[in-house]
């Protein structure tokens, strides 16, 4: 600094001229440097997630259905094809449909709270698939046959029970229908759902 004091007036100019062009000079070379390194750090993303198009795909793993829809359906086709038709119901109940029209009344056990999801007065989780008939038959007249597969709930909680659980039960109202008729379904269902030598008893 105290040299550039010394400096008459051309040679501060020359002096300013060349400070300039190494300015110029520094930031060309970091404006390359720069490049170099952006470029260097792009090539290794690449090479971080190269792929090998020649490498085998890895197959995807596809979900599938659950056990309880599986035995379902396998049911439901057991029973479609001796004539049974599907019907289905609200899991919510009034008390009119899970206990009264079934001619559950109201000193029965199941209706106690220990037994019941009661969500209010008069309104509870079906504790039977049963509902459904009573609903088919106030809205058709014989003959019905019809199968009615779901979820029920109950306040059973052990090794052995869950408090929601799945039922199907069955419903088949016409002249002639005789209980020979019900023990024939039976057989056949049991046959088809377990196989043709399953022992069974009445």
């Amino acid at each position: 600094i105290d040299r550039i004091k010394t400096l008459d007036k051309e040679e501060k100019k020359i002096f300013g001229r060349e400070i300039n062009h190494l300015k110029i000079w520094t930031e060309e070379k970091l404006k390359v440097l720069k490049q170099y390194y952006e470029d260097e750090a792009k090539k290794q993303r690449e090479l971080a997630s190269w792929i090998d198009i020649t490498m085998p795909g890895k197959i995807p793993l596809t979900g599938k259905k659950h056990p309880i829809t599986q035995t379902l359906e396998e049911i439901i086709r057991i029973f479609a094809s001796l004539g049974f038709s599907v019907a289905e119901g609200p899991d919510i109940e009034t008390d009119y449909y899970n206990f009264e029209a079934l001619n559950i009344p109201d000193d029965h056990p199941a209706r106690d709270m220990q037994d019941t999801f009661y969500i209010k007065k008069g309104v509870v989780l079906r504790t039977h698939t049963s509902p459904v008939q009573i609903r088919v038959m106030e809205s058709q007249l014989p003959p019905v046959k019809i199968i009615a597969p779901g979820a029920v709930y109950r306040c059973d909680s052990d090794v052995s029970h869950t408090p929601m659980f799945h039922q199907v039960e069955g419903l088949m109202v016409d002249r002639h229908v005789r209980f020979s008729d019900l023990k024939g379904i039976l057989s056949i269902f049991v046959q088809e759902m377990f196989g043709s030598n399953t022992p069974l008893r009445f």
